[in-house]
């Protein structure tokens, strides 16, 4: 038998053995919880993408709703990711139950779960349908920029691998989200039917309220548990005016029109879908493999911008890809007028290969707009500045998708007659081009490289990196915005008008 005493003597000579041992595990275990944690809400905002496809059937074949009206109804559900600088403030300015992160992030995953489970087992009317994914978006937008602070907080301070690690994990759990969703979207929804997708979907959501318990967060003092409306007025007012005096300057006041209207171009891509599954005879599981091809053709655009575009000059870069985009996105007319057949394609090997490559074009199209973004940001408003760049962007999508709504409208496509579908397509294709003339807008000074940014990485480029991280954020919302499109044909949402 060991005497008490024994046991601490033993006790204390193996924890000076083992120290350095016993201190790393102290130090690196919660902070690799902590880091999976985050992964995890980046893995949910890429799998969610599952319902996507689920969502433009459930419009088409349950509800029976035109194309016009689904992208009206699409862009509408969208609105929440067109303030998401205002979920910013709040998350900064409001600590809910003494946390200013932790607790919004299982607000935002309770709502999601919400609003799916509604979606799943309640929903009958297109009115009730746009209430609930109005709810799940604001879910995810929120989700999106709280965590996005938790990232650019933890990097804060930290070596540029560091601080690139954890941007490149975020990225990453994000992208085999997609990857995922997108390889079980079309199966799922041909097999079980929109309703069981919706209530799978309503499990990832509480996977972000799990997760934000086990990050590392300090709950705030008592003396700002509670929320002084006086001091909260102050820095709204504070931060809006240093936001208003650096939106109101020339230099960034006409970068942020032109990567409006850059968004704002109409596409018929509800239509397409319309054509595809009625016409074409597409099946779910088909367009989900069209989404998988897209979701892997995503990553390769990045890969290609980064290895060989990354230097080329913005205004060049932008100019040449309207001019490929518009050529290219007449293979649409193609597929309508069925030429691909004399050539030996048929609709799925021409579908799927136009998908691809037009989502490697437009992924390449959307890296400028960030670069862009994050370049026009002046020191002192940096990560309120771009947030409100994202929301402009998000902003430009929906409105695209209204002309596109409208241009449907005006031609007449409907769910049973696309005798005019061929010149639908061909306005749109040739309005790609529209943003050109503006072109101008752009200083040319963002052409020249900021040596703070390349040689030294300090604040300048320390700033950006974690706002590259909140454009991939924005981009995801514009892959939100867009909505299912791209499973119809060029996988718009991870590319052309989004990342």
């Amino acid at each position: 038998m060991l005497t008490g005493r024994r046991k601490l003597n033993i006790r204390s000579a193996s924890v000076r053995t083992l120290g350095p041992f016993a201190a790393a595990s102290n130090t690196y275990f919660p902070l690799f919880v902590h880091t999976c944690s985050m992964a995890a809400v980046y893995f949910v905002q890429g799998i969610l993408g599952l319902s996507r496809l689920a969502v433009s059937y459930f419009f088409k074949d349950e509800l029976h709703i035109e194309p016009a009206e689904v992208a009206v109804l699409t862009g509408l559900s969208s609105i929440p990711w067109m303030i998401k600088p205002l979920y910013g403030f709040i998350s900064d300015s409001i600590p809910l139950f003494g946390y200013r992160r932790r607790s919004y992030l299982v607000l935002c995953g309770l709502m999601g779960t919400l609003a799916w489970s509604i979606l799943a087992y309640g929903v009958h009317d297109a009115r009730g349908a746009v209430a609930c994914m109005l709810l799940a978006s604001l879910g995810t937008a929120a989700s999106d920029v709280v965590v996005d602070s938790i990232v650019v907080e933890r990097t804060r301070g930290h070596h540029q691998s560091v601080a690139g690690s954890l941007q490149s994990l975020c990225w990453a759990s994000a992208a085999v989200g997609g990857i995922t969703s997108a390889y079980f979207s079309g199966s799922f929804v041909q097999d079980y039917g929109t309703r069981f997708v919706f209530g799978l979907t309503a499990f990832f959501p509480l996977v972000v309220s799990a997760s934000s318990i086990l990050i590392n967060e300090k709950p705030v003092g008592t003396e700002m548990a509670v929320a002084v409306p006086t001091t909260i007025t102050a820095r709204l007012w504070t931060q809006s005016v240093a936001l208003w005096n650096a939106v109101r300057r020339r230099d960034i006041l006409l970068p942020a029109t032109f990567v409006f209207l850059w968004q704002a171009t109409p596409s018929a891509e509800s239509a397409m879908f319309y054509y595809q599954t009625n016409v074409l005879g597409f099946t779910p599981e088909f367009l989900g493999r069209v989404r998988l091809g897209g979701s892997i053709a995503s990553l390769a655009g990045v890969a290609i911008f980064n290895t060989w575009l990354k230097n080329v000059p913005l205004r060049r870069m932008l100019w040449w890809v309207m001019v490929v985009g518009t050529v290219l996105s007449s293979s649409q007319l193609i597929l309508i007028s069925g030429l691909h057949r004399q050539w030996g394609l048929s609709d799925q090997i021409f579908v799927l290969g136009d998908s691809m490559v037009l989502t490697v074009l437009g992924q390449i199209s959307f890296m400028p707009i960030l670069v862009l973004a994050a370049r026009m940001c002046p020191q002192g408003v940096e990560a309120t500045l771009f947030a409100t760049l994202m929301s402009v962007l998000n902003c430009g999508s929906i409105t695209g998708g209204a002309l596109g709504a409208g241009l449907t409208k005006l031609y007449g496509v409907t769910s049973e007659d696309y005798s005019n579908l061929f010149k639908l397509v061909a306005t749109c294709v040739a309005l790609t081009m529209a943003p050109a003339p503006f072109l101008s807008l752009l200083p040319s000074e963002l052409d020249a490289e900021k040596p703070s940014t390349e040689d030294d990485g300090t604040q300048e480029g320390g700033d950006k990196a974690p706002g590259l991280k909140n454009a991939r954020a924005a981009g995801g919302q514009a892959t939100q915005v867009t909505g299912g499109q791209s499973d119809c044909d060029t996988e718009e949402e991870g590319a052309s008008k989004s990342a």
